[in-house]
């Protein structure tokens, strides 16, 4: 069974996300809200998970667990970028304007992974 380009698209998107948590952790756990404690440890989760859910997506029998795995990651960073839009220190300076954007991008990207979870 041949998969669609734009899952593969999606995968290496992943990939490389997950592999930058590594690569620039400071810049995900400045944008990790406060309350949550251990922002070094959920860096370094949520990295592999991007990772681990890319390779999934690209498996043609786990690329559906890939696609749920990526929906679930894509809502438990979501407090993240709330806090990006509503906490200077975190918005890296980007205009207002743009981290309100990324609020709805976040359902676009949950939709689209949401194609491949059947």
């Amino acid at each position: 069974m041949n998969l669609p380009w734009h899952l593969y698209l999606m995968a290496v998107l992943y990939i490389i996300a997950g592999l930058n948590h590594f690569r620039n952790p400071g810049m995900y756990i400045r944008i990790i809200p406060p309350f949550f404690s251990k922002p070094k440890l959920i860096n370094i989760l949520s990295g592999v998970a991007e990772i681990v859910f890319g390779i999934l997506l690209i498996v043609p029998v786990t690329s559906h667990f890939g696609a749920w795995g990526i929906v679930s990651l894509l809502i438990a960073v979501f407090p993240a970028n709330l806090f990006m839009y509503q906490n200077k220190k975190a918005s890296f300076g980007l205009p207002k304007w743009i981290l309100f954007v990324r609020l709805p991008l976040q359902v676009v990207l949950i939709f689209w992974a949401y194609q491949y979870t059947l």
